[in-house]
């Protein structure tokens, strides 16, 4: 099964999408974990990524969206995959649609996380993370020791989770990804939109028995 999460950041799709991979026995797979793999690799996509970031400059979509269809045509992915992170605008999900077609697969459902703005900044205004391991910790404060058994790092708020930066971040995801949203509403694949506020395991039990649904509908 093939899956795409969207949400706005601090909605816990990097959360909920590692125990739907888990679940389901397929990895899951973000935008900059494939990127950074790809580059590892000396991937023909990912040298083009590499050339991008030397010169300082954004990957485009194209080579974004190559890079994803190399990962796709692993044996890895071939029984299906949780993408995180891959789509945030329309020209981007255009083109997925496409990747997919040329592999002779289909997107087989889209789950968005839905969750109000200030619930977002209330969330990622309690986030801290390691600046070691970068493991993220929600309630620690910042300069306290990493948790983590071995790392020995600190415990620091990001310049980006301060509350105006968050609402600054949500600004931008609503005008560049929610026209994505409606897009995807529309273009017949299934499309599920969960309530993100809430105990994790309980959304994790909803999402699982929506997915189930959603395999028996196109199945």
């Amino acid at each position: 099964m093939n899956i795409l999460l969207l949400g706005p950041p601090g909605a816990g799709k990097g959360t909920q999408g590692e125990r739907i991979a888990e679940r389901l026995g397929v990895p899951k797979v973000a935008t900059g974990d494939v990127l950074r793999a790809a580059v590892r690799d000396g991937t023909a996509m990912g040298l083009a990524a590499k050339g991008f970031m030397d010169r300082g400059a954004l990957v485009p979509d194209d080579v974004i969206l190559g890079i994803v269809k190399e990962a796709l045509a692993t044996p890895q992915l071939a029984n299906g995959v949780v993408l995180d992170g891959v789509v945030r605008t329309v020209p981007q999900a255009e083109g997925l649609q496409r990747v997919f077609a040329d592999l002779g697969r289909e997107l087989n459902c889209v789950l968005m996380f839905d969750i109000a703005d200030e619930e977002v900044v209330k969330r990622l205004a309690a986030r801290t993370v390691c600046q070691k391991c970068q493991t993220p910790y929600t309630g620690m404060e910042s300069g306290q020791p990493c948790p983590r058994p071995g790392c020995g790092g600190k415990v620091v708020r990001r310049s980006d989770d301060e509350p105006d930066a968050i609402r600054s971040r949500m600004r931008a995801y609503r005008d560049q990804t929610e026209p994505v949203v409606d897009w995807y509403r529309n273009d017949g694949t299934s499309f599920v939109q969960v309530n993100a506020v809430g105990d994790v395991d309980a959304i994790t039990r909803l999402v699982m028995k929506l997915l189930d649904e959603c395999g028996e509908t196109r199945g």
